[in-house]
């Protein structure tokens, strides 16, 4: 028997025959066949469903039976038995993914026993991470590392598998796991140094991009040696892409999500400059492709790269959260550092303003850079104003290639539809094309699929288009200070000749036109005597009274005795009153209450635009010989450098340069 609180791989065990073995020796597995997984079939066919089960239950039974070995014949089995490890293999490698479209049919059978499976298969993973089972059962931390690492039980693409696979629900148990592996065998973080560019490279390579070199610096460009694009490729050849594309993204982001210790080498190799880039340049032609080729399985491939598009800026996310983002949260002693890595990021996305838009959408910038206000008081202004106004540009470029085609681009778009669907009338496809975006191939297919939305299904598919009513002529519309009079060339079909004619009128002079008083005579003529019958004045009933009545004298202060009458103390009170009351409108308002509300209207604005005002300035400091605070030395320091903005204040800079050139005596 093995002696209590010794390391597996330190003891030795007698076997039947009398010899003794190491606890850890081939000749002590077991003999088991471990059969290769299947995934569960895409058809209901009776023959299949039995068959997937009952392969199912063997692996079952077989992973079942593995868990329930004591501890050194668990890792016998492990390390010796090639057929287990091929099972696991074939398990990880076939198991239906989130990403997988669901099942046409829904077999409780199936679905019960992979769920029982799938269970089985991970408990078998998470005793092979764990070197110590107990204090009496466990290996030496060296020899676990040996033995994961020489034996393959795990590596790089396992690991990424298990995440994908196991991460819902199980993420806290897959950082333990993943995290005892790198800490106990320290290799894995070379091995996942390597992986990080192929996997880069190899997604760059199937979509007909290529870099020759692996750093950060180099950019993307278009694969001159590779002729087939996205629009050229092969059916088969352009669903693998998509799909080999949503599988990486879908694996990468679980990865990063359940072990995020790994995001600085992703950083470090420069994944955010490649992979904005990539998206960028190849996800644009993805789409096109897969909205314009009819291919049987759109749906499910339009589908699957929505899904990367949005893992990617998932991914790109949790790289500045850690990377980034938290250290600068955490108050690092290297803040500094890290807030300028973050905005050179930011900056670096204002040359892909698709990729910029689509990230903004999901995580928006602005509430990033809010954060470095408050955590960073000394952050520039100037550069997050430049990143702003960027974001604002994209957003602008973006809408502008959504806006309702031309009048070409509509004809172009109907004209597509109809060569395939000829019977639908012009009318009702507009109708399609207003809903649906103007998407051509997305209003096909719903037309196809019967998925028209309600309003549209209720239309007349032979809708004719509506005709446009004829424009009236220019002339009948125009509007002139002229219309209608006798010289209205457009309205009239004879004119006075006798009064047209060009030039100074014949037989005209100065004297006769002054001397011309017709204009007059005709003014006499047309004399208005509407109103001389009217006594203006003579029937009204005025009383005596109201003629008499009249302004009560005031007897001038030159001539008063210093004593007021009554009537004129009365009117001083008046005044009095009307002074203490103050004016009634407010036609002049107080200074200082319109400086306070434009104020007020200036910094709601400001922050509306997400601005916010400048630290105060600690320029004066305290008394000489007291020594100054850490604020006051900044901002000199600032005020100092940043002092030849305006004004005439760089006379300094002018004086230094003209000695420089020999201008001015030293």
């Amino acid at each position: 028997m093995a002696s209590a609180r010794v390391p597996l791989d330190e003891q030795h065990v007698t076997e039947p025959g009398g010899r003794p073995l190491p606890a850890l020796h081939p000749q002590r597995k077991e003999e088991r066949c471990f059969l290769l997984y299947a995934p569960p079939p895409e058809e209901d066919s009776p023959a299949q469903v039995e068959e997937f089960l009952e392969n199912s239950q063997f692996i079952y039974e077989d992973m079942e039976w593995l868990l329930a070995l004591p501890h050194d014949k668990f890792w016998c089995q492990v390390v010796f038995d090639e057929s287990l490890q091929r099972c696991l293999d074939s398990y990880l490698r076939l198991s239906p993914r989130g990403t997988d479209p669901p099942p046409l049919y829904s077999s409780p059978a199936v679905m019960a026993m992979q769920h029982s499976l799938h269970r089985s298969v991970f408990m078998v993973f998470l005793r092979m991470a764990t070197h110590k089972e107990s204090k009496e059962n466990f290996l030496t931390p060296a020899v676990f590392a040996e033995i994961i690492y020489d034996n393959f039980l795990f590596d790089i693409p396992k690991i990424l598998d298990l995440c994908v696979l196991f991460g819902r629900g199980n993420a806290q148990l897959l950082h333990k796991m993943i995290e005892n592996i790198f800490h106990q065998q320290p290799s894995y973080y070379s091995d996942l140094n390597e992986t990080v560019p192929s996997i880069i490279q190899v997604i760059l390579e199937k979509c007909g991009l290529q870099s020759e070199d692996t750093g950060a610096t180099e950019p993307l460009k278009l694969n001159t040696h590779l002729r087939i694009t996205t629009m050229t490729m092969s059916e088969e050849d352009l669903s693998d892409l998509v799909l080999y594309l949503c599988d990486t993204c879908s694996t990468l982001h679980a990865f990063l999500d359940i072990f995020p210790e790994a995001s600085s080498m992703f950083h470090q190799h420069g994944f955010l400059s490649r992979v904005s880039s990539f998206y960028e340049m190849a996800v644009p032609d993805l789409e096109k492709a897969v909205k314009k080729r009819h291919f049987t399985k759109w749906s499910d491939l339009w589908r699957r790269l929505c899904h990367s598009r949005r893992r990617i800026v998932e991914i790109t996310h949790l790289l500045l959260q850690h990377t980034c983002l938290q250290p600068i949260l955490e108050g690092s002693e290297d803040t500094a550092v890290f807030v300028d890595d973050l905005l050179q990021i930011f900056t670096a996305f204002l040359q892909e303003k698709r990729f910029l838009v689509d990230y903004d959408e999901q995580y928006p910038v602005a509430d990033d850079i809010s954060l470095l206000q408050q955590a960073f008081p000394h952050l520039d202004e100037t550069r997050t104003s430049y990143l702003l106004q960027g974001l604002e540009s994209a957003w602008t470029r973006a809408k502008a290639m959504t806006d309702i085609p031309h009048k070409g681009e509509l004809e172009s778009l109907l004209s597509h539809i109809r060569d395939l669907l000829p019977d639908l009338g012009e009318g009702f496809l507009m109708a399609c094309l207003e809903e649906y975006g103007y998407d051509s191939e997305l209003v096909i297919n719903n037309i196809l699929e019967e998925k028209l939305t309600p309003g549209l299904a209720r239309l007349d598919r032979a809708k004719p288009r509506p005709k446009r009513e004829a424009l009236p002529s220019v002339l009948s519309s125009r509007s002139n200070v002229f219309d209608d009079d006798e010289f209205d060339v457009f309205n009239r079909d004879q004119l006075d000749m006798t009064r047209v004619w060009k030039g100074r009128k014949q037989e005209e002079n100065v004297r006769d036109m002054l001397n011309d008083k017709q204009h007059i005579t005709e003014q006499r003529d047309q004399y208005d005597d509407t109103y001389d019958l009217n006594q203006v004045g003579a029937n009204d009933l005025d009383e005596d009274d109201d003629l008499l009545t009249r302004r009560p004298f005031t007897t001038p202060q030159v001539l008063s005795t210093g004593r007021q009458s009554p009537e004129e103390e009365e009117e001083d009170d008046k005044e009095e009153e009307k002074v203490k009351a103050g004016p009634r409108d407010h036609f002049l308002q107080d200074p200082a209450v319109l400086r306070a509300r434009a104020d007020a209207r200036r910094l709601a604005l400001q922050s509306r635009r997400g601005y916010r005002p400048p630290p105060a300035s600690h320029v004066k400091g305290g008394p000489k010989g007291r020594g100054q605070t850490q604020e006051t030395v900044l901002d000199r320091r600032k005020k100092e450098t940043n002092k030849s903005r305006g004004a005439n204040h760089n006379r300094r800079v002018m004086a230094d340069r003209k000695r420089n050139k020999g201008m001015v005596p030293s």
